[in-house]
Parts: C-alpha cells; sequence; structure tokens
C-alpha cells in the first residue's frame, strides 16, 4: 500500500466528497485483491458477507501471527501481540470483560465534561488564530489530549503524543517504520516500569494490578493492551475527526440543522461515522480451504474484512453515497463487527458526539483555505480517508 498525497486548493466539493471507490467490485465480484509485502489478501465488500467473516472467527483468525491481519501487514516491524485485537475466543474473552469496564469511562459525566473542556479550547484557539490546519493543531491534538483521560494520565504526557505526528508507524520515508515504531514501544516499556515503581490509577496500573484465572497479567500482555490503546485509535480518530469538519465545511446548511435540532447529533455521529469509515479494513487469516462471496481462499491465505465498502452497500442502506443526518436503520460496521468489534468505541462516539455538539455551540461556519487529501493506494481502489493538511477558519456564532 501507498499513500499518494495530493494537493487540492479549491473549496471542497459540495456534492460528492468522498465517492465509493469499491462499488463496482462490490457489485460485480464481491471482492477485490491487493499485494501486500508477498502476503496477499482477498478483500470482502459486502456487509452481509463481512458480518458472516467478522462473527466465524474459526475459520477467520485473529489470533494469526502478530501483525499479520493488519494490512499492510505489520509482521516486519513488531512481535508483540496486540491484546485483546489479535487473540481469539475464548481468551479474547476474558480479556474484553477484564477491559470493557475500563473503556466504558467516556460514558461517565465527568470524563464527559473533561472531553468538553478540551474540545472547547480548541475551537476557541481556531477562532482566535484564524487560519488553522486542521490535522496538526486541532484533531492531532484532540485525539492526544483525549486520550489522556482514557488512559487516565497527566495531561502533559499529550504533548509527548503529539511531538510523534499523525502516524505511530508510518514516516514521510516508509508505510512501516521500524524505527518510529520502536519509540511507541519503548515508550511503553517505559511506562510499566514506572507504574510498577509508582502505583496510580492509571491504565498502566489498572492492569499491573488485574489477573484472569488468577493469574497476574505479564508485562508483554499489558504491553500488547497498550500498543492496541496507542495504534488502534490514533489515525482513526484523526480521520473521523477531521473529517467531520470537513464535512461542516461542505455542507453548512447540516451545521445549522443540529443546531437547531440537537436531539438528531446521536444519529448524526452514526452517519458520519458509517459514511467515511476511518479505517478501511482489517484482516483475518483463513484457517481452512472455504469459499466467501462465491471465492475461494485457501487455508493460511488472508482475507480483509473491508469496512468502508461495506458502509456503502446499496443492498443494505438506503443512499449510502449521501450523508443522512437522521438515518433511521444503520447497521454500519465501521467500528468492526462480531467479537472483535472496537474495544475504543465508546471513546470515539464520544468525541464526535461532544464535537459537534461544541461546532453547533461555537461556529457559525467553517471556510476552508486549503487542502492535502490523504489518498490510500490498494491497487485497483485509490481511496480517501481523510487529509494530510486542512487549513480552514471558524467563524463564530453571534
Amino acid at each position: 500500500m501507498n499513500n499518494n498525497r495530493q494537493i487540492n486548493r479549491c473549496p471542497i466539493n459540495r456534492t460528492e466528497q468522498l465517492p465509493d471507490v469499491f462499488e463496482q467490485a462490490r457489485i460485480t465480484k464481491g471482492v477485490g485483491f491487493i499485494e501486500d509485502q508477498d502476503d496477499p489478501v482477498t478483500m470482502i465488500l459486502g456487509l452481509k458477507d463481512v458480518r458472516k467473516c467478522a462473527n466465524n472467527w474459526k475459520i477467520f483468525q485473529s489470533g494469526a501471527v502478530p501483525g499479520r491481519i493488519v494490512v499492510p501487514s505489520e509482521v516486519s516491524i513488531r512481535e508483540t501481540r496486540q491484546i485483546p485485537f489479535e487473540l481469539d475466543p475464548p481468551e479474547h474473552k476474558h480479556f474484553r470483560d477484564l477491559l470493557n469496564p475500563w473503556f466504558k469511562r467516556p460514558l461517565e459525566q465527568g470524563y464527559i465534561n473533561s472531553l468538553q473542556q478540551i474540545i472547547e479550547e480548541l475551537v476557541d484557539d481556531v477562532i482566535h488564530h484564524g487560519s488553522t490546519d486542521i490535522v496538526s493543531e486541532f484533531s492531532l491534538k484532540l485525539q492526544s489530549r483525549a486520550l489522556t483521560l482514557l488512559l487516565n494520565v497527566p495531561y502533559e504526557e499529550s504533548l509527548v503524543w503529539i511531538n510523534w505526528g499523525t502516524h505511530v508507524f508510518r514516516s514521510n520515508e516508509s508505510e512501516l517504520d521500524g524505527e518510529k515504531a520502536a519509540i511507541l514501544y519503548d515508550y511503553i516499556d517505559n511506562q510499566i516500569e514506572l507504574a510498577m515503581k509508582t502505583p496510580s490509577d492509571s491504565l498502566y496500573s489498572s492492569l499491573l494490578n488485574a489477573s484472569i484465572d488468577g493469574k497476574k497479567l505479564s508485562k508483554e500482555q499489558i504491553k500488547g493492551v497498550m500498543i492496541l490503546t496507542f495504534a488502534g485509535g490514533r489515525d482513526t480518530v484523526i480521520n473521523a475527526v477531521t473529517n467531520t469538519i470537513a464535512y461542516f465545511a461542505s455542507q453548512p446548511s447540516s451545521l445549522s440543522r443540529l443546531r437547531k435540532e440537537p436531539e438528531i447529533i446521536p444519529r448524526a455521529v452514526e452517519e458520519l461515522i458509517r459514511y467515511f469509515s476511518p479505517l478501511t479494513h482489517m484482516g483475518r487469516v483463513v484457517t481452512q480451504d472455504t469459499d466467501v462471496a462465491q471465492q475461494e481462499v485457501t487455508a493460511d491465505s488472508r482475507i480483509s474484512l473491508c469496512w468502508a465498502s461495506a458502509n456503502r452497500d446499496a443492498s443494505v442502506f438506503e443512499q449510502p453515497n449521501e450523508v443522512i443526518l437522521d438515518r433511521k436503520i444503520n447497521p454500519h460496521v465501521a467500528f468492526g463487527f462480531g467479537p472483535h468489534n472496537c474495544l475504543g468505541a465508546t471513546h470515539a462516539r464520544q468525541i464526535i458526539k461532544t464535537l459537534i455538539t461544541t461546532l453547533t455551540n461555537k461556529v457559525d461556519t467553517i471556510e476552508v483555505l486549503s487542502q492535502q487529501d490523504n489518498i490510500e493506494d490498494w491497487g485497483a481502489f485509490q481511496r480517501k480517508v481523510g487529509y494530510e493538511q486542512l487549513n480552514m477558519i471558524f467563524s463564530p456564532c453571534r
């Protein structure tokens, strides 16, 4: 996979912001094919087939060699298994049961209040400073500062994470930068050691005190949870935040509508996440010869569950290529499906909900000055997943 960074200084298209690049293949074949480091991937494109495979963990495995279910594969840059992401039942369920209460904390009022303060300060900064790169000066900062709430660590730690840039494993030189990944791994090792010496109320300390079936978690298991928490919610949250703001720039009437009808904001959150699908797909390893979408796949080959394609499936979604803010039937899979659905979904939803609420309260119009698109190259499919840069001005409500 390569990312083509396209510069476009024209206003964001008000009629078609994110086309469905998978539509023809989904309708005619049901699958797509991509090469990835000599380990090719069959992309599953239809919603029904994606959900079926996501549920069938015995045949479509997550607990393969660490890094192999990620597309592009991360086998070359890590050996630590991300937990519970790269586990299958029953072990997967043990860890989910352990982690779920912590990752539901974004529903607590204190958490919501703190998140609201973070977002309000960032919006006020953009209003005050004028032209602002939303990716680096808003979305990245929001993702990092909100993560301090999720981990329950000092706010100042976000400065370290912001300095890493928008991508944990990717640099300008490489799609998979082992040296950059090592910065994250070393940081997590150090934080675990610090929590062992000086216990606190952080997620690190919570994991050090936790046990499954009477057995304490190992340092490697704790590291696996933390790598997932850092890496899994970085690009995706940044893309979701940036795309949401860009949408309101292209459709100012939508922001006005939500200002007048705040009761539909929860549905708008789900619809924007469906439409933009910040994570294109996620892989599985096939454990036995089988077929899916009338396509034969062999044991030890890879498939990917293409969330972005499934979320535009016209056999399920009415007018799938349009944002319908109050969409009532919306079985999207932007946060995955089945036992491996996204652990951080509650956190991500709360960020987007609070962001929209804050924009409706504080911002009248959003102007785009320039943009540099982030285009993922999946062979036959060139998908815009977000922006490398997005310079904007927020005009305040009067």
